[in-house]
């Protein structure tokens, strides 16, 4: 029951973190350049990982596609498996899991530090609001970067997807065919579905890491079970959101 209860707790705190965060908009054109800042570090830094993930699970996708529709004289609607998959589940999904081990767990020790040593305390003194300074850069930021590393993620897996098909004898789709059938099917509407999720799960990703950091209390040791509890929940958050969000596209 008590656990049940802090749970409760720690999504309210949230949401009031959120509302705080936001309230401070009207100032925003001061911490351009923390958005700035934390936008470079969440995102272009975080580029090569997407690249060479999106890049395999395209790969595999269609590798696993074309094993599977052999046998069916299917194999021309690799494209729009590979293509549909990755643009509204596998690509939103995987970049929010990466943002959660990179970028959330890094914020989550940033801030939990400064609770610990007392740098959030100091800066309420001297009338700073945390979410102000702290928060508020970091979502704008994520909001910017996930429909970027968003697309850029599904293309390059779209793209894993036309070498394994071409590569690959028993496949022996030309790309011309792999991306006709990727186009025909593949709307604008399926796109944007895609990064409706991504815009979703990056906002709660970068929130369940801010209000871990913020709420951390105790020592050093403290530090890293905040770092671990809000890696595993963001993970939890992304795969409920992932199936509600998908019921309400449908």
């Amino acid at each position: 029951m008590n656990r049940i209860l802090a749970y409760f707790e720690s999504i309210g705190h949230a949401v009031i973190l959120a509302v705080r965060s936001f309230a401070s908009l009207p100032s925003a054109p001061r911490i351009l350049k923390r958005t700035a800042e934390h936008g470079y570090y969440g995102g272009y830094t975080s580029l090569p990982i997407v690249s060479i993930l999106s890049f395999f699970i395209g790969a595999v996708l269609a590798l696993q596609a074309g094993i599977s529709m052999r046998d069916f004289g299917a194999k021309q609607f690799i494209g729009t498996l590979v293509g549909e998959s990755m643009a509204r589940e596998l690509g939103p999904v995987m970049v929010a899991i990466i943002l959660a081990g990179r970028v959330g767990s890094s914020v989550t020790a940033e801030l939990a530090s400064m609770k610990v040593y007392s740098e959030v305390d100091a800066l309420v003194t001297m009338n700073i609001p945390p979410e102000r300074l702290l928060v508020l850069p970091r979502l704008l930021s994520v909001l910017l970067l996930m429909p970027v590393l968003t697309i850029m993620g599904v293309v390059i897996g779209w793209l894993g997807g036309m070498v394994v098909c071409q590569t690959h004898s028993f496949i022996g789709v030309p790309p011309e065919a792999y991306w006709a059938s990727l186009k025909q099917f593949m709307t604008t509407t399926k796109m944007l579905d895609g990064l409706i999720k991504a815009e979703i799960f990056g906002f709660v990703v970068m929130l369940i890491a801010c209000n871990t950091g913020l709420r951390t209390r105790g020592g050093p040791r403290e530090i890293g079970l905040a770092v671990t509890k809000s890696v595993v929940s963001s993970l939890v958050a992304i795969l409920i959101l992932d199936y509600f969000i998908t019921q309400m596209l449908a």
